[in-house]
């Protein structure tokens, strides 16, 4: 026998005495048949088909479940190449651990967060056996002045544990940086050596400049003891004088956007490093405009500039030189603009006390040649 799709649902009646009426089925011959139940087995019936019902419910539920934790997964190995991002940094609770949090997944133990990496190199071998001058060939700094610089970077840099990993080390951000600053390296070659990925690399640098420009930066650079710098430059025979000023060319990689704005007089990419030296070469620099700009653009658009144009670089000191009073200067080549601040060389036709004034200051400045050498020669030496 068989149920008609066709016919209505069966009702079912209670009688006065609290039993249940017999109720019909249609076959599809046309037959009426009565099927008479009783009350516990129809209870017991319509409970299976409502716990069937649950049980296909929750089944459908964990399926989709299932389907969208795998996409997460997907996406997050997808967003992670290498599967060594510094995830100490990131912050906020991602879907996955809402899903746990409520109670509709499981919390499962992944096999590996990270690919397996040593760092004996640089637990072993160059914390414990380098010595003072490995340490300034490799990082250009002894390890005391490292350790102190760790010191007053620390509170800063230093990040907490996740559950998932242990953050990376104040000690381990710094030398990361200073490997690669020192280091014509690459992301992937730097990355290995400490056992961490190339991504972490990149995010370890730009940390570590980011915090030495907003703690160190004022209180490191600064511009010393005015007066020992006038009487340097006053025994090398340039009276009240301030400090020597010029540009240097820093050589850099084809680039592909705007790459002919970095191609400089000379033929090759660059970008221009501007410095004002005192009398033993120490400079304060404006760094970062493409090779192919003017040295007096670069100059007229710095910070140097504007603190030197409203008097606030230099202390108000002046002296007489015959009948002219004369402030602090400082000095340039021919491609800088002439100002009351600034002496420039003469370039027209020269008598013998133009001659003398060209010459001491051309050996004033040459603090700044001296000064490019030593720092492209140590470059170059490592």
């Amino acid at each position: 026998m068989s149920f008609n799709p066709h016919t209505p649902p069966t009702s079912v009646k209670a009688t006065a005495d609290n039993h249940f009426a017999p109720f019909s089925l249609d076959c599809k011959c046309g037959c009426h048949s009565a099927v008479s139940m009783e009350p516990g087995e129809i209870i017991a019936a319509v409970i299976v088909i409502v716990n069937t019902s649950c049980i296909i419910v929750r089944f459908m539920q964990n399926l989709n479940l299932r389907k969208q934790v795998r996409r997460l997964w997907q996406r997050g190995d997808e967003r992670d190449e290498d599967m060594d991002t510094d995830l100490s940094q990131r912050t906020g609770p991602r879907k996955m651990d809402i899903l746990v949090a409520m109670g509709q997944a499981h919390a499962v133990e992944r096999l590996f967060w990270a690919r397996e990496t040593s760092t004996d190199w640089w637990d072993r071998i160059v914390l414990q056996v380098w010595d003072e001058s490995q340490w300034l060939r490799n990082f250009r700094m002894r390890k005391g002045t490292f350790l102190e610089l760790c010191d007053l970077l620390s509170p800063a840099l230093k990040c907490q544990d996740t559950r998932m990993r242990a953050a990376l080390t104040v000690e381990k951000r710094v030398v990361i940086s200073l490997w690669k600053l020192a280091m014509p390296d690459s992301y992937r070659s730097v990355a290995n050596p400490f056992g961490v990925g190339k991504s972490t690399v990149g995010v370890a640098v730009m940390q570590v400049a980011n915090v030495i420009v907003e703690l160190l930066l004022s209180k490191v650079v600064t511009l010393g003891n005015v007066q020992v710098i006038l009487d340097g430059f006053a025994a090398m025979g340039f009276p009240n004088s301030g400090g020597a000023i010029d540009k240097t060319h820093i050589p850099i990689l084809g680039l592909d956007h705007q790459g002919s704005q970095y191609i400089n007089h000379k033929g090759y990419f660059s970008m221009v490093l501007q410095a004002l030296m005192d009398h033993k070469g120490r400079f304060n620099i404006n760094v970062g405009w493409p090779g192919k700009v003017h040295d007096a653009h670069v100059f007229r658009n710095s910070g140097l500039f504007r603190r030197l144009q409203e008097g606030i670089y230099f202390l108000d000191q002046k002296i007489t030189v015959g009948d002219v009073e004369m402030s602090i200067v400082i000095l340039g080549d021919p491609a800088y603009p002439l100002m009351s601040w600034l002496m420039k060389p003469y370039t027209s036709a020269l008598d013998s006390s133009k001659e003398l004034f060209n010459y001491r200051l051309s050996k004033c400045r040459m603090v700044v040649e001296c000064a490019f050498g030593r720092l492209k020669g140590l470059g170059a030496a490592y």
